[in-house]
């Protein structure tokens, strides 16, 4: 018999926590391919502002992460820049996200290191790291003024042909945003689909050396993502691990002894009673070592309707209220409620 989620914590808590709103990176595949045809638009047509309102007022929540498509930001116009309508309409959302009350608004580059199949800087026909940073300069440009936006600048990086390319990748995106303006927090990806069960291993010691222009860490977070069934991916129904002793207790090691910190900015679980017990633990682990691993960002509500094996969306009643999920209340509310994180 799978066991019930064990009681929350009675001391120690991240200091960011939230969703993801998913709906502008609909449409793009893990190889960086964009069907501009699927993207919904949750700001608009969606219900994903009322759901971050709803999120931090009756939650407590406060961190939400915003991911879209490179193509959909430029209107498939590589190294152009930022498209008008289609950013309009995405800012619509990181607006939403700052007039809820969030302290932290991850505008997330949906792309996995690629566009339309190629590696960033790695492949022949591929974009280039003079693009890439390109839009991250005009993104920087636009949101250098609120401290409440950080950037997630990539999500997913996987299969690299050379990681320490990738690393070269990483401090050219950073130089970029510092060179306009912009001291915003940045969220720096590992490799293996930003795997936090390889990180302290393979991605972190190599990210180290990704500095600000003055040679200072200050605000360049490392990004992690960590599911909990059999293969890491999140697509299954059943859940078989906590992730404690393969992925967070050695991460956490890492970030101490390199005095650097982590946010997760992907986890979560199916309905399964697997998973609401294994993620309930998972989630109290990193609560205790929030000194190092400054936030949870679960995975995922915004546009995901009620089939989605991962959907935290919540339902919307005919009162106006909403109703969480049971995965949602129990392992990321009474885990995470009344976090106080400041941007």
């Amino acid at each position: 018999m799978v066991p019930t989620a064990p009681p929350a914590p009675a001391a120690g808590k991240v200091a960011f926590a939230g969703m993801n709103i998913a709906g502008f990176d609909f449409g793009i595949d893990t190889m960086g391919n964009a069907n501009l045809a699927s993207i919904y638009d949750v700001a608009s047509k969606g219900s994903g502002i009322m759901q971050m309102a709803h999120f931090v007022k009756d939650d407590g929540l406060n961190a939400f992460r915003l991911p879209v498509s490179w193509q959909y930001l430029v209107n498939n116009n590589l190294g152009g820049p930022l498209n008008p309508t289609n950013f309009a309409a995405y800012d619509k959302l990181v607006q939403g996200c700052k007039a809820s009350g969030a302290k932290m608004c991850i505008v997330d580059i949906h792309n996995y290191a690629r566009y339309n199949g190629k590696v960033i800087a790695q492949e022949a026909g591929g974009p280039t790291n003079e693009q890439y940073t390109s839009l991250l300069s005009q993104l920087a440009m636009k949101y250098k003024g609120n401290m409440q936006v950080a950037f997630d600048i990539m999500n997913e990086p996987h299969d690299l042909p050379n990681f320490q390319t990738w690393v070269g990748t990483c401090q050219a995106a950073v130089t970029a945003i510092r060179n306009a303006g912009a001291k915003n927090v940045i969220l720096l990806p590992g490799t293996d689909y930003a795997s936090a069960t390889t990180f302290a291993m393979k991605s972190g010691p190599a990210l180290l050396s990704v500095k600000n222009p003055d040679g200072s860490a200050d605000g360049l977070i490392f990004n992690v993502h960590q599911y909990l069934d059999w293969n890491s991916s999140g697509q299954n129904v059943q859940c078989v691990k906590n992730n404690i002793d393969l992925a967070f207790a050695p991460l956490a090691a890492f970030l101490r002894q390199n005095r650097r910190q982590a946010m997760v900015t992907e986890t979560g679980g199916s309905a399964d009673p697997s998973c609401l017990a294994l993620l309930c633990q998972q989630n109290d682990f990193i609560n205790q070592n929030s000194d190092v691993i400054i936030g949870v960002v679960s995975w995922a509500a915004g546009g995901f309707d009620q089939s989605y094996v991962l959907t935290e969306t919540p339902i919307g009643n005919p009162d106006g209220s909403w109703t969480d999920q049971p995965i949602v209340q129990q392992c990321i509310v009474q885990r995470f409620r009344g976090v106080t994180g400041q941007p």
